[in-house]
Protein backbone atom coordinates (compact mmCIF):
# COMPACT_ATOMS: atom_id res chain seq x y z
CA UNK A 1 0.00 0.00 0.00
CA UNK A 2 1.17 3.53 -0.74
CA UNK A 3 1.45 6.36 1.71
CA UNK A 4 -1.68 7.38 3.53
CA UNK A 5 -2.85 10.94 3.01
CA UNK A 6 -2.64 13.31 5.97
CA UNK A 7 -5.57 12.36 8.20
CA UNK A 8 -5.62 15.37 10.52
CA UNK A 9 -7.23 18.64 9.65
CA UNK A 10 -5.18 21.75 8.97
CA UNK A 11 -7.59 24.63 8.49
CA UNK A 12 -4.74 26.94 7.45
CA UNK A 13 -4.34 24.85 4.27
CA UNK A 14 -8.05 24.78 3.46
CA UNK A 15 -10.54 27.41 2.31
CA UNK A 16 -13.29 26.97 4.85
CA UNK A 17 -14.88 24.17 2.85
CA UNK A 18 -16.66 22.71 5.87
CA UNK A 19 -18.19 26.13 6.52
CA UNK A 20 -19.90 26.07 3.13
CA UNK A 21 -20.28 22.41 2.11
CA UNK A 22 -22.61 21.18 4.83
CA UNK A 23 -26.06 22.40 5.87
CA UNK A 24 -26.72 23.69 9.37
CA UNK A 25 -30.09 22.04 9.88
CA UNK A 26 -30.08 20.80 13.48
CA UNK A 27 -30.81 23.49 16.07
CA UNK A 28 -29.14 21.36 18.77
CA UNK A 29 -25.82 21.79 16.95
CA UNK A 30 -26.12 25.10 15.11
CA UNK A 31 -27.56 28.37 16.38
CA UNK A 32 -28.54 29.35 12.85
CA UNK A 33 -29.55 27.32 9.85
CA UNK A 34 -28.11 27.43 6.38
CA UNK A 35 -28.30 25.37 3.23
CA UNK A 36 -25.49 23.20 1.89
CA UNK A 37 -23.09 25.03 -0.42
CA UNK A 38 -23.81 28.31 1.36
CA UNK A 39 -21.17 30.13 3.37
CA UNK A 40 -21.66 30.32 7.12
CA UNK A 41 -22.30 33.88 8.25
CA UNK A 42 -19.36 33.51 10.66
CA UNK A 43 -16.82 32.68 7.95
CA UNK A 44 -14.32 35.51 7.58
CA UNK A 45 -12.79 36.77 4.37
CA UNK A 46 -9.57 34.80 4.99
CA UNK A 47 -11.52 31.56 5.66
CA UNK A 48 -11.28 31.95 9.43
CA UNK A 49 -14.17 31.43 11.81
CA UNK A 50 -14.91 34.82 13.32
CA UNK A 51 -16.39 33.23 16.46
CA UNK A 52 -14.01 30.25 16.78
CA UNK A 53 -13.09 30.90 20.41
CA UNK A 54 -16.78 31.11 21.39
CA UNK A 55 -18.39 28.41 19.23
CA UNK A 56 -20.02 26.55 22.12
CA UNK A 57 -21.20 29.71 23.85
CA UNK A 58 -22.63 31.02 20.56
CA UNK A 59 -24.55 27.78 19.93
CA UNK A 60 -22.32 25.95 17.45
CA UNK A 61 -21.26 22.68 19.17
CA UNK A 62 -21.53 20.96 15.78
CA UNK A 63 -18.57 23.01 14.61
CA UNK A 64 -16.59 22.22 17.77
CA UNK A 65 -16.95 18.47 17.26
CA UNK A 66 -16.33 18.52 13.51
CA UNK A 67 -13.15 17.27 11.86
CA UNK A 68 -12.62 16.77 8.16
CA UNK A 69 -9.81 14.28 8.89
CA UNK A 70 -7.59 16.17 6.45
CA UNK A 71 -10.00 15.99 3.54
CA UNK A 72 -10.54 19.76 3.29
CA UNK A 73 -6.93 20.70 2.81
CA UNK A 74 -6.43 17.75 0.49
CA UNK A 75 -9.21 18.94 -1.78
CA UNK A 76 -7.81 22.47 -1.89
CA UNK A 77 -4.09 21.68 -2.08
CA UNK A 78 -3.99 18.44 -4.08
CA UNK A 79 -6.91 18.73 -6.44
CA UNK A 80 -7.26 22.50 -6.85
CA UNK A 81 -3.59 23.44 -6.43
CA UNK A 82 -4.31 25.97 -3.67
CA UNK A 83 -7.03 27.84 -5.56
CA UNK A 84 -10.03 28.93 -3.51
CA UNK A 85 -13.73 29.27 -4.15
CA UNK A 86 -13.49 32.96 -3.25
CA UNK A 87 -11.03 33.60 -6.05
CA UNK A 88 -12.86 31.30 -8.46
CA UNK A 89 -16.54 31.09 -7.40
CA UNK A 90 -17.34 28.66 -10.20
CA UNK A 91 -15.16 26.07 -8.41
CA UNK A 92 -17.25 26.10 -5.24
CA UNK A 93 -19.62 23.25 -6.23
CA UNK A 94 -16.71 21.04 -7.28
CA UNK A 95 -14.76 21.81 -4.12
CA UNK A 96 -17.64 21.18 -1.74
CA UNK A 97 -18.51 18.00 -3.61
CA UNK A 98 -14.89 16.93 -3.22
CA UNK A 99 -15.05 17.44 0.54
CA UNK A 100 -18.27 15.43 0.80
CA UNK A 101 -16.66 12.59 -1.18
CA UNK A 102 -13.25 12.58 0.54
CA UNK A 103 -14.25 13.16 4.16
CA UNK A 104 -15.88 9.72 4.71
CA UNK A 105 -12.92 8.09 2.97
CA UNK A 106 -10.46 9.91 5.23
CA UNK A 107 -12.48 9.01 8.32
CA UNK A 108 -12.51 5.36 7.24
CA UNK A 109 -8.76 5.43 6.60
CA UNK A 110 -8.19 6.90 10.05
CA UNK A 111 -10.19 4.11 11.71
CA UNK A 112 -8.60 1.39 9.59
CA UNK A 113 -5.13 2.72 10.37
CA UNK A 114 -5.87 2.73 14.10
CA UNK A 115 -7.25 -0.81 13.84
CA UNK A 116 -3.86 -2.01 12.57
CA UNK A 117 -2.60 -1.76 16.15
CA UNK A 118 -5.28 -4.01 17.62
CA UNK A 119 -4.58 -7.53 18.90
CA UNK A 120 -6.61 -9.38 16.28
CA UNK A 121 -5.73 -12.21 13.89
CA UNK A 122 -3.29 -11.32 11.12
CA UNK A 123 -5.86 -12.25 8.48
CA UNK A 124 -8.10 -9.47 9.75
CA UNK A 125 -5.24 -6.98 9.78
CA UNK A 126 -4.47 -7.97 6.19
CA UNK A 127 -8.11 -7.44 5.25
CA UNK A 128 -7.92 -3.97 6.81
CA UNK A 129 -4.80 -3.21 4.77
CA UNK A 130 -6.58 -4.30 1.60
CA UNK A 131 -9.47 -1.96 2.40
CA UNK A 132 -7.03 0.87 3.04
CA UNK A 133 -5.31 0.19 -0.27
CA UNK A 134 -8.65 0.22 -2.10
CA UNK A 135 -9.48 3.60 -0.50
CA UNK A 136 -6.19 5.07 -1.74
CA UNK A 137 -6.20 4.95 -5.55
CA UNK A 138 -2.79 5.24 -7.18
CA UNK A 139 -1.95 8.77 -8.34
CA UNK A 140 -5.44 10.26 -8.17
CA UNK A 141 -5.92 13.18 -10.51
CA UNK A 142 -9.34 14.26 -9.30
CA UNK A 143 -12.25 13.57 -7.04
CA UNK A 144 -13.72 11.22 -9.64
CA UNK A 145 -10.94 8.75 -8.78
CA UNK A 146 -12.62 8.35 -5.37
CA UNK A 147 -16.09 7.83 -6.80
CA UNK A 148 -15.22 4.59 -8.57
CA UNK A 149 -17.02 1.37 -7.75
CA UNK A 150 -13.83 -0.06 -6.22
CA UNK A 151 -13.31 2.84 -3.80
CA UNK A 152 -16.95 3.28 -2.89
CA UNK A 153 -17.39 -0.48 -2.52
CA UNK A 154 -14.45 -0.64 -0.12
CA UNK A 155 -15.86 2.31 1.82
CA UNK A 156 -19.17 0.48 2.17
CA UNK A 157 -17.35 -2.56 3.62
CA UNK A 158 -15.54 -0.62 6.36
CA UNK A 159 -18.37 -0.56 8.96
CA UNK A 160 -18.88 -4.32 8.72
CA UNK A 161 -15.14 -4.91 8.93
CA UNK A 162 -14.78 -2.72 12.02
CA UNK A 163 -17.76 -4.36 13.75
CA UNK A 164 -16.15 -7.73 13.09
CA UNK A 165 -13.05 -6.70 15.02
CA UNK A 166 -15.15 -6.32 18.16
CA UNK A 167 -15.49 -10.07 18.60
CA UNK A 168 -11.74 -10.21 19.34
CA UNK A 169 -11.67 -7.31 21.76
CA UNK A 170 -12.86 -6.83 25.32
CA UNK A 171 -15.30 -4.00 24.69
Amino acid sequence: MGTLPVLTDDCSQCAGLCCIAYPFDDPDYFATSKAADTACKNLGSCFECTIHDDLNAKGFPGCVSYSCAGAGQRVIQEFFEGETWQDYPALRPEMTHGLRVLRPIHEALMLLDQAQGLPVPQALLDEGKMLMQALCPDDPTGICDFETLEVQGALAQVPTYLRGLGTYLDI
